[in-house]
């Protein structure tokens, strides 16, 4: 990153932010914009007002040229914009996506990250070798119909079982809107499946299954736990399925089905209770990251901070994932060169085809992606967007590639395709195993997760200051001068740490500010 006074603290100097020497424009830094006339060191006067992250022309750029920034063409220039002017959406031409062939395969050889030895967090060691950031009992739901059963019974549980049981952090329902009136035997339908199966066996559920079925849905809990899919996971190898089926001949009445599901309940408490954190080294650590709500300081502040811890994590063994295919799509060059194998490279470029196929049936593609949110904040489109996502992949070779809904297979950093969508991705990644999840935000959102620690970094001051009970950690002092962006990197790897052994909460945890769980079903509906 340069900028014009990159090691100055804020003051009400005029200030812009470029992230290559080769950019044709820069963002205003400045809290609440700059106005006409205002003149930055360079010696650059605005010729109109621009809003804080918005784009200021660097240099005179005329009508068909290209704006360039993260030494990316953007867009190019739809009639002549003056140097000093504001440039937005409105006046570029989005340039078309990037081809899927003649990629660069493998080529970014770069020398091994050194190891990053002696960190440790407290963890819950699962039978199967994995580890839990937190003790939770999670209820399956075959289908949303059972779904105000289960709330309701999962509520008396907390009321009348759980404060027995000091060893469990919480109870969750694994609510969902899938499982019938859907095309099942469709050859997608494998997605919202395989990712539901994966989430209840999340590291942080200790291999406790437990299910909740209607009887009649599509889904039978055989399909979606198929004998030997979840006693992996289970230290009771010779355990059957535990589900209650709401339609069984035995529940008279619905409070019959409640005291059912609290008797099975109990029994899963009690192993859960049993269980105490142990000393495990950080490559035992399984991240999501993930950005939403974005502005043109993500790409500046927050994400390449992720990307530096990203590069922690890596040195230290552990395992991380960064996804959100529309997201990085025009950033396909920088990830098939980072690829550890070719093989690897051919598996994000038919990731990243089959999301565009997948736009394409749908009549949309990948510029539908940005919000409005996004272009107040100053991201004019996809392509600028994407530049920003990707940095929080950091640096290390990718060596994994994930399908939607699939199971993590391999430490260090792994490409997990989902969709943009902040609840689908957090969704999808859960059922890869993720089990602490760090979300970057500019505009700001309440987004958390019932089933994993959410740390929520936020890309500015202002924002960290007037959400300063929502906000976990505040990258925009890369932004003030007063922290580098390793700084703020080693400041969140530390936070991961704590909160990964209960040392601390996240605001989300706090306030239990919990979004649904969004299954990706790509298949028809019936």
């Amino acid at each position: 990153m340069s900028d014009a006074t990159s090691t100055t603290p804020t003051t009400s100097a005029p200030l812009y932010i470029t992230m290559h020497p080769h950019d044709n424009v820069g963002i205003v830094a400045n809290q609440g914009g700059l106005r006409a006339g205002a003149v930055f060191a360079s010696g650059l006067m605005l010729k109109e007002t621009v809003p804080q992250g918005h784009k200021v022309a660097l240099v005179d750029l005329p009508a068909g040229s290209a704006v360039r920034r993260y030494n990316v063409t953007i867009g190019r220039a739809l009639k002549d914009i003056a140097a000093g002017s504001w440039v937005h959406e409105r006046l570029l031409e989005m340039p078309d996506a990037r081809g899927l062939d003649n990629l660069p395969i493998s080529t970014a050889k770069r020398e091994p990250l050194p190891p990053l030895a002696g960190y440790t967090f407290e963890g819950y060691r699962n039978a199967d070798g994995s580890v839990g950031t937190r003790n939770i009992l999670a209820i399956t739901q075959t289908v949303q119909c059972v779904a105000g059963v289960t709330d309701f019974a999962v509520q008396r549980i907390k009321a009348e079982l759980l404060p027995k049981y000091p060893h469990v952090d919480d109870l969750v329902a694994l609510e969902h809107g899938y499982g019938c009136g859907v095309a099942i035997d469709a050859p997608d339908a494998i997605v919202p499946i395989r990712t539901l199966r994966n989430i209840s066996l999340n590291p942080n559920f200790g291999g406790e299954v437990m299910v909740v079925s209607l009887g009649c849905e599509k889904l039978q809990p055989e399909r979606l736990l198929p004998p030997g899919s979840f006693s992996i996971v289970d230290a009771r190898s010779d355990a059957a399925l535990d589900v209650v089926c709401l339609q069984d001949d035995a529940h008279v009445g619905f409070m019959a089905m409640v005291e059912s599901i609290m008797r099975q309940a109990e029994q899963h408490l009690q192993r859960l209770n049993a269980r105490r954190r142990e000393t495990v080294p950080a490559s035992e650590l399984v991240v999501g990251v993930q950005c939403g709500g974005s502005d043109a300081f993500s790409g500046v502040t927050a994400n390449p901070a992720v990307g530096f811890c990203t590069d922690l994590l890596v040195r230290a063994g552990a395992s991380v994932m960064f996804s959100e295919t529309t997201e990085v799509r025009d950033a396909i060059d920088q990830l098939t060169s980072r690829a550890s194998t070719p093989e690897l490279a051919e598996a994000m470029i038919h990731e990243m085809a089959w999301y565009d196929a997948y736009l394409k049936r749908g009549g949309a593609d990948r510029s539908a992606n940005t919000t409005p949110g996004n272009k107040k904040g100053g991201l004019s489109n996809i392509v600028e967007k994407a530049m920003g996502s990707i940095v929080k992949s950091g640096t290390a070779p990718i060596s994994g590639v994930l399908s939607p809904g699939e199971k993590l297979k391999t430490k260090g950093l792994t490409f997990a395709a989902t969709p943009a969508s902040d609840f689908i991705c957090g969704t999808l990644q859960l059922a890869a195993g993720m089990n602490l999840h760090v979300f970057t935000t500019g505009r700001g959102t309440p987004y958390g997760l019932a089933q994993v620690p959410v740390i929520k970094v936020a890309t500015r001051t202002e924002l960290a200051t007037r959400w300063h009970d929502l906000m976990d950690l505040n990258a925009g002092t890369i932004a003030d001068g007063t922290a580098s962006i390793e700084d703020v990197g080693w400041q969140l790897f530390k936070l991961m740490l704590d909160v990964a052994s209960g040392r601390q909460q996240t605001w989300a945890e706090k306030w239990k500010l919990h979004n649904s769980l969004v299954l990706f079903n790509p298949a028809p509906v019936t």
